[in-house]
Parts: C-alpha cells; sequence; structure tokens
C-alpha cells in the first residue's frame, strides 16, 4: 500500500512540473505566431475576390432564373 501513495506522490510532482514549465514557455512568448499576421496580408485580396464571385453568381444565376420564366410565359 506504501508504493500506491509513492507513485501516487510523484506522479502529482511530475505533473506540476510539467505545469510549470507549460506556464514559463507561455509566458516566455515560446507560443506566438509571429509567422501567420505577415502572411495574413498576401492572402485578404483573395478572400474578397472570392466573395465577391460567389456574390456575383449568385446572382446570375437568379437573374437567368427569372429570365426563363419570363420566356416561358
Amino acid at each position: 500500500m506504501n508504493i500506491i501513495y509513492m507513485l501516487l506522490a510523484i506522479s502529482v510532482a511530475v505533473a506540476v512540473g510539467f505545469f510549470i514549465a507549460f506556464i514559463t514557455s507561455v509566458r516566455s512568448g515560446q507560443y506566438d505566431d509571429t509567422y501567420t499576421p505577415s502572411v495574413r496580408m498576401l492572402f485578404d485580396d483573395e478572400l474578397v475576390k472570392t466573395d465577391a464571385m460567389v456574390g456575383k453568381k449568385n446572382k446570375d444565376v437568379s437573374l437567368s432564373k427569372n429570365n426563363n420564366k419570363h420566356v416561358q410565359k
């Protein structure tokens, strides 16, 4: 039974050690993303163009459906 208490204490000590290492690395900026903001500006125009094209295609489809309805009547 004593071995269980010893293993439990060791596992808690290891967990606390990993937690302290994680907190230290977060505070020192280890997980800061410095690459994505510089690349993000390269893709902004493409996202706007695709959104505009999708809206234009949907308008064209709705106009063509309306035109077909008028032609059939």
